[in-house]
């Protein structure tokens, strides 16, 4: 099973997640990951995105409590969810430039019917999936890494009356080089 793992930075925890960017990167080296990277405010991490194939909820749990800085407190706050790879392919085998600028996490929130379950255009798109309920049942959202112009060019991958928030953060990919 694929998940979405989303930690939020604590305000102000950069130096600690500089401090731990060895123990992070060795951390992530034991997991199938189906992309990585942080987000960010111009060169600060906001954030860290994680999509991992584990074999169930109580394994991505442990997966994202685990992390070192996770566990160092740099992290204010962590979204996990269920995730469908509707592209079939990891970040690394995406076809465009993933060094390239413009890069986005885009995450829409939502409840009710599913909608966007696969992406209408996919050259942009270096991942892109449904998020679930950890039975797989209910849809909760949609999230995305895209190759976008801006950030309201990113924000229209997705239909937007049907989401109930449509967030979207600068994103690079993440590892090591």
């Amino acid at each position: 099973m694929k998940f979405f793992c989303y930690h939020r930075d604590r305000p102000g925890s950069a130096a600690l997640r500089v401090e731990l960017l060895e123990a992070h990167w060795s951390y992530m080296d034991g997991f199938e990951l189906i992309a990585r990277g942080p987000t960010l405010d111009g060169e600060v991490p906001t954030g860290s995105v994680h999509i991992v194939d584990l074999p169930d909820a109580a394994a991505a749990r442990e997966f994202a409590f685990a992390e070192p800085n996770y566990q160092a407190g740099a992290y204010r706050d962590v979204l996990i969810r269920r995730w469908d790879n509707a592209l079939g392919r990891t970040m690394w085998e995406f076809p465009g430039d993933p060094e390239a600028a413009n890069l986005y996490l885009v995450l829409g929130l939502g409840s009710g019917p599913a909608v966007d379950l696969e992406p209408s255009d996919t050259a942009s798109l270096i991942a892109y999936g449904p998020l679930w309920s950890d039975d797989g049942t209910a849809w909760l959202g949609t999230a995305a890494l895209a190759q976008a112009a801006d950030a309201d060019a990113a924000r229209g991958l997705l239909t937007a009356e049907h989401y109930a928030a449509i967030e979207v953060h600068d994103w690079a990919p993440g590892g090591r080089s």
